[in-house]
């Protein structure tokens, strides 16, 4: 039998059909009714023309209808590919260019084709193949293009297995868009458990509180970041002498990114005490590669883990992270080989690996922005602030952040130090012309930036020392 994503809906659908599946925008959905919507927009695919193989490039706002297309382009073979609904139209040209889509669909676009759809006479017949792809994400390397990520059956149902036995699992609440690899690993470990995910209203501290109270959810996984934003509105509330969130429920309080600060984690146990705390450590390419809990949490600050079940790891000649196992993925579209030629997937992460097996990241191997989950890549930026008023020269580089893992950074070069623009005017600058996740938050003022002496390109690796500890505007 294959490893088919369109079969987790369906055996849960025949199995549970009446539990819940899906809580988004204040619906709730059953495993029969998601199954059931599915197949009617599997059959309207069909009649459009989309064929196994064939991709769809969709602005994934955060609905049922997009988890119904995910569903149903599983079903039928196709690849579902999401974006940011916030990319600006030069911005997704590059996505379009890479994966040239059998269908472009927008929000409004894929309400409709959900509106045409009829009960079809009998179920969608699942186009099963376990080593065809069924997703594909995107991140960008470092020459600045477009790059997808796609993922086969096989390994996403490897991912998000449940385990062997089907272990009691309450709702998830998952605060991260549907163009993230993230939410949907997390969303098919709980469909495939015949359990719920929740996606709040907004990604703020007060809907996802309420989302844990209301749906008495189990399990949360959040970057620093987000956990920072929960820990600051949870002591405001305490301050102002208002009624704090009731967390009883929760199990299981992930966190993840390559560096989280011990701090953070003994914030964690005191929000939440009856959870369970644990820091992930992974990527779109690989999967899930380390994790720290237990007394590690203690004995071993800053690491990111041991290895998980079935993944290996070893740090090469030049300090870079080198992995392998069932759940990475089979190479990109769209870019060169990212694997040694003897089979191991190569991170781009300097690591280091101590006595006992555990993994610490220490570093990049590239000039790449890692920020919150996102790949970011400078010159992007660098070319939209290019004709900002009142700059001589500027660039654009990562500085550390324990919520972020990095941080957009510019340092900028003024034609008048007395005039010139500030934080809040670059990135009004950048408003509607890159998504806001590529906005810069913080900017330095320097004397110059430096340049290679032949070609004038931006010197990432003095950038990074330049960017260390300069005066912050």
């Amino acid at each position: 039998m294959d490893l088919l994503v369109s079969e987790i809906f369906r055996n849960a659908a025949h199995n549970v059909p009446d539990r819940a599946a899906l809580y988004v925008n204040g619906e709730q959905w059953t495993f029969a009714q998601l199954d059931a919507a599915s197949d009617r927009l599997a059959v309207v695919l069909l009649e459009r023309g989309v064929r196994p193989g064939e991709t769809i490039l969709h602005s994934a706002a955060r609905s049922a209808d997009t988890v119904m297309l995910f569903a149903a382009a599983a079903r039928i073979g196709a690849v579902y590919a999401p974006i940011d609904p916030a990319l600006s139209a030069a911005e997704r040209r590059p996505y379009e260019e890479l994966v040239e889509p059998r269908l472009m669909l927008e929000p409004a676009d894929l309400a409709a084709l959900i509106g045409s759809g009829a009960e079809p006479p009998e179920p969608v017949v699942d186009h099963g193949d376990e080593n065809a792809f069924h997703v594909l994400f995107f991140t960008s390397g470092s020459t600045g293009r477009a790059k997808g990520v796609p993922l086969t059956n096989r390994v996403s149902v490897l991912r998000s297995h449940a385990g062997a036995q089907p272990e009691p699992r309450g709702p998830a609440v998952c605060p991260f868009p549907l163009f993230h690899m993230a939410s949907w690993t997390i969303a098919l470990q709980q469909w495939q458990a015949r359990a719920a995910v929740v996606f709040p209203a907004k990604f703020a501290a007060e809907e996802i509180f309420a989302a844990i109270e209301k749906h008495r959810a189990e399990r949360i996984y959040c970057i620093p970041a987000i956990w920072r934003r929960l820990l600051d509105h949870n002591a405001a509330v305490r301050r102002s002498g208002g009624r704090l969130p009731d967390l009883s429920s929760l199990r299981i309080a992930d966190t993840g990114t390559s560096r989280t600060p011990p701090e953070l984690i003994r914030a964690l146990k005191d929000l939440a005490p009856q959870a369970r705390v644990r820091i992930f450590y992974g990527s779109t390419e690989a999967g899930l590669v380390a994790c720290l809990e237990g007394d590690a949490l203690r004995s071993r600050p800053g690491r990111c883990g041991l290895p998980m079940q079935g993944v290996q790891v070893r740090v090469n000649a030049t300090g870079e992270l080198e992995v392998r196992g069932p759940a990475v993925f089979s190479g990109y579209l769209g870019a060169a080989s990212a694997f040694t030629t003897d089979g191991w997937l190569r991170t781009g992460d300097l690591a280091e690996i101590d006595d006992r097996g555990y993994l610490s990241i220490t570093g990049r191997t590239t000039e790449i922005i890692r920020s919150g989950g996102h790949t970011i890549v400078p010159s992007e930026i660098e070319a939209v602030l290019a004709d900002m008023p009142g700059v001589a020269d500027l660039a654009v580089g990562g500085r550390p952040s324990p919520d972020w893992g990095e941080i957009v950074c510019v340092a900028l070069v003024p034609r008048d130090r007395a005039a010139a623009p500030d934080l809040d005017q670059l990135r009004a600058h950048c408003a509607g012309r890159l998504a806001p996740y590529k906005h810069p938050r913080q900017l330095v003022i320097v004397d110059h930036i430096p340049r290679t002496a032949s070609t004038q390109q931006v010197n990432r690796v003095a950038l990074r020392a330049q960017l260390a500890d300069p005066v912050v505007w």
